[in-house]
């Protein structure tokens, strides 16, 4: 994402309490793919999904978000919920054709106009 997004990934500012904050679940050894999920009220909220270059296309990121959906399913959440920057439409597409639907944009302070967008699967 590094110079495709504006405003820049908030990835290098995580703290270790940020970390703490989430279910952080890795697949690999050395890692391939993570994803960090926090419980909210509404819904569980997947974030920092990434794959490794090398292996996209995989399935991992299926893997992880069906992973996902049980921890939703197990805290008696309904939902997926997450957010990807306007500028990745290709992530757009590969959530859409992973059931995931539209459901709103926001913009990170300082912005006029909406810098990310949010999908919502239910589980």
């Amino acid at each position: 994402m590094e110079g495709r997004i504006d405003p820049p990934s908030s990835l290098r500012r995580l703290t270790v309490g940020d970390v703490a904050a989430a279910e952080v679940w890795v697949l690999g050894n050395p890692v391939v793919a993570c994803v960090f999920l926090t419980a909210k009220p509404h819904a569980l909220y997947v974030g920092k999904l990434a794959v490794h270059p090398n292996h996209q296309g995989l399935g991992l990121a299926r893997v992880m978000l069906d992973h996902a959906a049980d921890r939703a399913r197990a805290l008696d959440l309904p939902a997926l919920e997450l957010q990807t920057r306007v500028e990745l439409v290709e992530n757009h597409a590969a959530f859409r054709a992973l059931g995931f639907e539209k459901v709103g944009e926001t913009a990170h302070p300082g912005f006029d106009r909406p810098t990310s967008v949010t999908f919502r699967k239910p589980v």
